[in-house]
């Protein structure tokens, strides 16, 4: 069944129905343009919202995020964010896959329509005026058959007259002639008209327009089939995400299961907890027999701590120690002073930590440096050696800085009553800086003397600690050495490396070297060419296959 051959006649109301069929796609297009105005809202309310509740840097809730339930409730925020984008992104693929598309399509679908439309009115108006020519030559005919039929009937009567003359009776008929001639002429052209005519009609009725009303089916069935996808695609966008926006609920379930009350009760204590023997009893002060006034001496002033309670909350130590008395804010000091005992000595082994890592880094990188530099020195086609003296220099002179704060910070630790394991990090990081001090200093010319590991000046009999560390670092560059005659792998590029430093060499992706020197912690690796061109390059960028 089609249009053409069931709706032949209907062609009002294949017109209404095909704008009727447009404007629906118009009316979903704005449905849903609407929908996405509504999740954009939606998700910039959720934004907003997750930022309000956000504690600022620095400020006392970000404090408490150590605690669980705090801590969980930053999880949900961030997951609530998270949730947010996902309900952007909703509106973003709503409205480019259905918005735009049906629009863009919409406008297709007009134009075509109304081709459609002009082809028909062209067909309906060729055939209209086949027969404005066929009704006039129909009228025509009609009027010269009555003006022959008149012309026939007045020869007859003159040829019957016996007061006609012969002359009038010839023009008579000669008249009827004429007139019967014109009549034929316009009989033949009549029909002529009408076969011309019903062939036009024919064809429009059995075939043009039949192919006009088949495209409008076409047209109207492809503009169903598009607006069904953009009602599946309204559905699917949503379901997409879905996987997503359950992970973001399954982070605030996790968020709630992660809140432990007791952990939270210990990192209290951790954080807050003093270290003060709670105050003792007061001693009886007995006026009558002249005793001065003195606070007990089990009392919290007299427990030999540098700093107690008392001293935190004012000068004053004849006043008993009140639990709920408003404490005014003591002044901050580098040494930590100004916290009680037990966060003083968190505080400064904490310091301390950061410190030896920072030491201990910069310790690499001198030892890195130094070995590039006898590198450069026995293969000068390889590098400048004195380009890296800046980098020792400042290398030096921060290993020097960072081991006056250890120092530092370690007595204000021992003065707070915790030695321990820092102790041991101490005299470990304090030989490494020191024997990288000697060995950098010594190497640069300088004319500073030698220390011994307490930072004393040595004897002239005292060996150097930098002598070992050095010799034994040229008894790995010799091993390193012999090995340059033999790669111990290969590895192949995985980026584009251009080798502008000194000392390096270009790469092209893909490119298969042979490894000649292992990453030593410094991020290079030494390689060479299949031309014997060797160099260092970042270990980062190859992949790296060992010989076993």
């Amino acid at each position: 069944m089609d249009w053409g051959t069931d709706l032949w006649d209907q062609y009002d109301i294949i017109d209404k129905h095909t704008q009727s069929g447009l404007e629906l796609v118009e009316k979903y297009v704005k449905f849903v343009k609407e929908r996405t105005e509504i999740e954009q809202n939606y998700a910039k309310q959720l934004r907003n919202l997750t930022k309000k509740y956000n504690p600022k840097r620095g400020c006392k809730e970000e404090q408490e995020c150590r605690f669980s339930n705090h801590q969980s409730f930053l999880d949900i925020l961030n997951e609530m964010n998270d949730y947010a984008g996902q309900r952007e992104l909703i509106a973003e693929n709503m409205m480019m896959n259905i918005c735009i598309e049906l629009t863009k399509y919409l406008q297709e679908l007009k134009m075509e329509r109304k081709t459609h439309l002009s082809e028909a009115k062209k067909a309906q108006q060729s055939l209209e005026s086949t027969y404005k020519q066929l009704d006039s030559s129909k009228k025509r005919f009609e009027r010269e058959w009555r003006e022959a039929d008149k012309a026939v009937q007045y020869a007859e009567k003159t040829d019957q007259d016996i007061n006609a003359t012969k002359a009038d009776v010839e023009k008579a008929k000669q008249q009827a002639n004429m007139r019967t001639h014109i009549a034929e002429e316009c009989k033949n052209d009549y029909a002529a008209q009408l076969q011309k005519y019903n062939k036009e009609q024919s064809q429009f009725y059995f075939s043009d327009m039949p192919l006009i009303f088949n495209k409008l089916q076409d047209m109207d069935e492809r503009r169903v089939r598009k607006l069904a996808q953009g009602y599946v695609l309204f559905s699917d966008t949503e379901r997409h995400v879905m996987p997503i926006i359950g992970k973001c609920l399954e982070g605030v379930t996790k968020a709630g299961t992660n809140v432990n009350e007791r952990n939270d009760s210990i990192a209290l204590i951790e954080q807050y907890k003093s270290g003060f023997e709670r105050p003792g009893d007061l001693d009886f002060e007995d006026y009558s027999q002249g005793i001065n006034r003195a606070s007990s001496d089990s009392s919290l002033g007299t427990l030999g701590t540098p700093k107690g309670p008392l001293e935190l909350l004012g000068k004053n130590r004849s006043k008993p120690f009140w639990l709920f008395s408003k404490k005014s804010k003591p002044t901050v000091t580098e040494d930590f002073g100004h916290l009680p005992p037990e966060q003083r000595r968190k505080r400064l082994q904490q310091k301390l930590d950061d410190i030896g890592k920072e030491l201990q880094k910069e310790v690499d990188q001198s030892a890195a440096l130094e070995k590039m530099k006898d590198v450069y020195e026995k293969n000068p086609q390889m590098g400048d050696p004195a380009s890296l003296s800046p980098q020792i220099n400042q290398t030096a002179q921060n290993v020097e800085r960072l081991r006056g704060e250890f120092n530092k910070y370690e007595s204000w630790l021992t003065e707070a009553g915790r030695r321990g394991d820092s102790m041991l990090r101490r005299d470990t990081l304090r030989e490494d800086a020191l024997s990288y001090r000697s060995h950098s200093f010594n190497n640069n010319g300088s004319t500073h003397e030698p220390y011994s590991p307490d930072g004393t000046h040595s004897e002239e009999g005292t060996p150097d600690p930098s002598q070992a560390i050095y010799a034994e670092f040229d008894d790995d560059f010799e091993e390193e050495e012999e090995e340059l005659v033999a790669p111990i792998g290969q590895c192949t590029a995985m980026y584009n490396f251009p080798g502008a430093s000194e000392g390096t060499i270009t790469m092209q992706e893909g490119e298969v070297l042979s490894v000649v020197e292992e990453d030593k912690g410094d991020g290079w690796t030494r390689v060479r060419r299949a031309n014997g061109n060797e160099g260092y390059i970042p270990t980062s960028y190859v992949s790296i296959s060992l010989s076993k």
